[in-house]
């Protein structure tokens, strides 16, 4: 089926305004910042003090390899889960710096959410993330849940993994209920032309520091191998996606190439561009109206793919 582009409507005064705050504020501190570990702790502080969390938020948390942090926020369905990668370049955040946007995406869906502590770079270099998401989704097979109880989610680096490992489930006949991903990191190969385009509108992203975190993130690991630039894999039949993105983003184009990939492999997807939204804004919720409007669209989307297997037997 063909893909649907769609765009968001007009620019609230609060998203320009966080554009100026991460235009004077975020950009300086990541060209400042000289490791991965000091980008870990400026994520997971910013986290902490800045990002706000929804009311009865719990974060409950299942010891494993990796470990799963299982976030709420009221009453969940009890079949159907929300399987979601944090993004963070590979090497920085975690489930508690994205707790209150999933708890907030929980609550909008009704649907528990399900969030790996995958394994960082360095100290755990490409492929291990990939590694660490296939185990997670075994993690939910083996608590119960049918594969097409499962919707894949992620944003960034994590949008990236969400969809690596979409392909390596069509692959094996494991397909999921769907994938939404908030500006995906999709090609760690760096080919896409929002590289350069966007370079000076981007305004929180800087496009000269990505061949930095690309080698802390690989190790040495072939950038263009699909498990970590999914827009070298192959998709057989893929189940519906739904992607999110900014205008202004240096990854704008990962998710134009990847609508255009899923699309030839026969799946049903849709992209909504966002005029002048920052790299994953949905993390800004209680801030910017776009933010909550973006994670209500995949909330419906996740709920709505879990729906068509309530008449399932066994379900």
């Amino acid at each position: 089926m063909a893909g649907d582009r769609e765009q968001a409507g007009r620019v609230s005064w609060q998203l320009r305004l966080l554009n100026r705050v991460l235009h004077r504020v975020a950009r300086p501190r990541l060209k400042a910042t000289a490791t991965p570990a000091a980008a870990a702790a400026d994520f997971a502080r910013f986290a902490r003090l800045c990002l706000r969390r929804p009311p009865h938020l719990l974060r409950l948390v299942t010891k494993g390899a990796p470990d799963i942090h299982w976030i709420t926020a009221g009453p969940v369905a009890r079949r159907g889960v929300i399987l979601y990668f944090h993004g963070g370049a590979y090497i920085a955040g975690s489930p508690r710096t994205h707790q209150g946007m999933l708890g907030r995406l929980s609550a909008l869906s009704g649907l528990r959410v399900a969030a790996p502590a995958y394994g960082l770079a360095p100290k755990h270099p490409a492929p291990a993330q990939f590694h660490d998401a296939v185990a997670a989704h075994e993690a939910m097979l083996a608590l119960g849940y049918a594969a097409d109880e499962i919707v894949l989610g992620g944003d960034s680096a994590g949008g990236g993994l969400a969809l690596a490992l979409l392909a390596d489930l069509c692959a094996r006949d494991l397909r999921p209920a769907g994938l939404f991903a908030f500006s995906p990191w999709a090609d760690l190969g760096l080919q896409s032309e929002s590289l350069r385009t966007n370079a000076a509108r981007d305004p929180f992203l800087l496009a000269e520091r990505v061949d930095e975190v690309v080698g802390y993130a690989t190790g040495g690991f072939d950038a263009a191998d699909w498990r970590v630039s999914p827009l070298s894999a192959q998709f057989d039949a893929p189940p519906p996606v739904r992607l999110h993105v900014g205008t202004t983003e240096i990854l704008r184009d990962d998710a134009r190439r990847m609508e255009a990939l899923l699309h030839r492999s026969g799946g049903t997807v849709s992209l909504c561009e966002w005029p002048e939204a920052p790299h994953i804004w949905p993390i800004f919720d209680g801030y910017v109206p776009e933010a909550r409007a973006a994670l209500r669209d995949v909330a419906e989307f996740a709920r709505g793919r879990i729906a068509e297997t309530e008449g399932r037997p066994g379900a």
